[in-house]
C-alpha cells in the first residue's frame, strides 16, 4: 500500500491472517449483490428531475450532518459551512471556499466512519486516488465537478450504476409526494418508493404541531380536530402512500415509550395536544398512545413499523433557533424498551402477521432488552447498528451482543439511513466487509460451516432486508 492509497482493498478485514482469508472468501459471494436501501432521507426529486448535481460541497458535505458536527465541534462557524440564519432570502454560498475548509479539515475525520465512506466515493466513483488536504482540495473540487456535468453522474445514472434494487425515502403525511409521482410517470426503470413519518402530526412538542394537524386535516377531508377524524386521516393518508410504494413507516420518538389508554383519555389527550396544553409528560403520553394506533393500523394495511428512539434532537438551542433541524446537534440518550414496550407488544405483540423493527442508540440494552425481546415477540426484529453506530466498531458490537439471543434471523440486514445518496454503496459495502468478518471468526473457531457461514452472509447483505420490509 503506497502512502497516498486511500482504499485497501483488505480494508476492514480482520488482522488474523486466517480469519482474514476465510473473510476475503465470504466477501467475493456478496459484494456485488444489488443495494437495498429500505430506509433513508436521500431526496426524491433528484431522481424525478435528474438534474446534475449542484457542487462537490452542496452534494457531499452540506447535507452530511455527521460532517457539520465535526466541523462544527472544532469551532467552524456554521456559516463557513455554507448555512445561513433562518431567512427567506436565498443563501449565497461560495462554495469553492467552503469545500477549501473542509478539506483543510478533513483530517478531523481520521479513524470514522464518515471517512471510510468519503475515501469510497473519492476513489470509487470520482477516481481520486490522493489523499484530501488543503493542497489537494482544488484538484478535487475541479474533478468532482467535472465528472457532475457528465451525463453518467446524473442521479439516475448513479442509481444504475450502484446497483440500487429498491430505495425508499422517508416523508412526511403533509407531502404531496410529487416527486414519487414524477419518477411513477417517467419511463425511468430504478424503483424509489416512499415511507410514512408522521412525526410532524403525532408530536405535540413538534413546531407547528396544531397548524400541521389543520392542514392534516384539509389534505384528507378529515375531521382532524376529532381524534376519530384524527385517525381516520392517519388510515387514509397510510393508503395513499401505500399507493405511491411505501413498505413502511417510520417513528422517530425521544423514547420507546407505548400507550393502550381508553377512548375517553385519548379523546381528552388529543384535544390538549392540539390546543397546545400539554405538559411534558402528556406529551410523551400521547405519542406513546400513537406508536401504539400505528402498530394497530399496521396489523390492518401491511406496513412495516420503524421505532427510531432515544435522540435528544436538536441538541443545541442556539444553532436549532439560528439554522433550524439536523445540523448535526443530535445527541443519543439512554433508552429503556423492556416496561416501555410493554402496553403495546400487549396488544399486538403475539401477531406474526406484524413487523415491527427497533432501533436503538443505547448500546447497553442490546443484549439485555433488544435481543431477549426480538428473540421471543413474533412481531418484533433488530434493526442495525444506527446513527451514530453505523461503523465498523458499532457493527462488532452489535453482532457480538445480540447473536447469541436474538440470532441473525431476527435481524433485519442492513439499512443505510443517509441523506449523503453517494455514501450509499460505500455504507453498504462497510456492513458486508464486517459482517463477513464476524462469520469468518465463527468459521475459524468451528462454530459454524463454511457453507453456512455462506448462506449467511447473503442473508445478511440481501435477502433479510427483503423480507422484512416486505418488497
Amino acid at each position: 500500500m503506497t502512502t497516498d492509497q486511500i482504499n485497501h482493498p483488505e480494508r476492514l478485514f480482520p488482522s488474523n491472517p486466517v480469519i482474514r482469508g476465510i473473510t476475503s472468501e465470504l466477501y467475493q459471494t456478496v459484494r456485488n449483490l444489488p443495494i437495498v436501501s429500505p430506509h433513508g432521507h436521500t431526496d426524491p426529486a433528484w431522481f424525478a428531475l435528474d438534474e446534475p448535481f449542484t457542487d462537490a460541497f452542496e452534494l457531499l458535505v452540506k447535507p452530511d450532518h455527521y460532517l457539520v458536527r465535526m466541523l462544527y465541534s472544532q469551532a467552524i462557524p456554521m456559516e463557513s459551512l455554507g448555512f445561513t440564519a433562518n431567512s427567506d432570502a436565498p443563501a449565497n454560498i461560495d462554495s469553492r471556499k467552503c469545500w477549501r475548509i473542509f478539506a483543510q479539515h478533513y483530517h478531523l475525520f481520521a479513524g470514522t466512519p464518515s471517512q471510510l465512506w468519503l475515501n469510497y466515493v473519492f476513489s470509487e466513483v470520482f477516481n481520486l486516488q490522493k489523499r484530501l488536504n488543503e493542497s489537494s482540495a482544488d484538484l478535487y473540487f475541479d474533478q468532482i465537478n467535472e465528472h457532475l456535468r457528465r451525463p453518467e453522474f446524473r442521479p439516475r445514472a448513479l442509481f444504475d450504476r450502484f446497483n440500487i434494487e429498491v430505495l425508499a425515502t422517508t416523508e412526511s403525511p403533509l407531502d404531496t409526494l410529487k416527486h414519487h409521482e414524477t419518477i411513477r410517470r417517467s419511463s425511468w426503470q430504478g424503483k424509489v418508493i416512499t415511507a410514512y413519518r408522521p412525526d410532524p402530526v403525532v408530536d405535540p412538542d413538534f413546531e407547528g404541531f396544531a397548524a400541521n394537524v389543520e392542514k392534516f386535516g384539509h389534505i384528507t377531508g378529515e375531521d382532524t380536530a376529532s381524534y376519530s377524524g384524527y385517525l381516520a386521516a392517519h388510515r387514509q393518508r397510510r393508503e395513499f402512500f401505500k399507493s405511491m410504494g411505501a413498505t413502511s413507516t417510520d417513528h422517530g420518538h425521544p423514547t420507546a415509550m407505548t400507550a393502550d389508554l381508553d377512548k375517553a383519555a385519548c379523546e381528552a389527550l388529543f384535544n390538549k395536544a392540539i390546543h397546545g396544553t400539554c405538559s411534558v409528560n402528556e406529551a410523551e403520553l400521547f405519542r406513546a398512545q400513537m406508536l401504539t394506533e400505528m402498530a394497530r393500523m399496521s396489523l390492518d394495511d401491511g406496513l412495516v413499523m420503524q421505532i427510531h428512539p432515544g435522540s435528544h434532537r436538536n441538541h443545541n438551542h442556539r444553532v436549532f433557533t439560528k439554522f433550524g433541524r439536523d445540523k448535526g446537534a443530535d445527541i443519543p440518550q439512554s433508552t429503556e424498551y423492556v416496561k416501555a414496550l410493554k402496553p403495546m407488544l400487549d396488544c399486538v405483540g403475539n401477531e406474526p402477521g406484524l413487523s415491527i423493527i427497533l432501533f436503538t442508540l443505547d448500546e447497553t440494552n442490546y443484549s439485555r432488552e433488544l435481543a431477549p425481546l426480538a428473540g421471543h415477540y413474533p412481531c418484533l426484529r433488530l434493526g442495525p447498528p444506527w446513527w451514530f453506530h453505523d461503523s465498523p466498531e458499532g457493527m462488532w458490537r452489535f453482532r457480538r451482543q445480540t447473536t447469541e439471543t436474538a440470532g441473525f434471523y431476527n435481524t433485519v440486514g442492513f439499512n443505510d439511513d443517509t441523506r449523503a445518496f453517494l455514501s450509499i454503496p460505500a455504507r453498504h459495502d462497510v456492513a458486508r466487509r464486517v459482517d463477513c468478518g464476524f462469520l469468518a471468526t465463527l468459521v475459524a473457531e468451528h462454530r459454524m460451516g463454511m457453507d453456512e457461514a455462506a448462506n449467511i452472509a447473503q442473508q445478511l447483505a440481501y435477502k433479510l432486508v427483503k423480507k422484512a420490509y416486505r418488497l
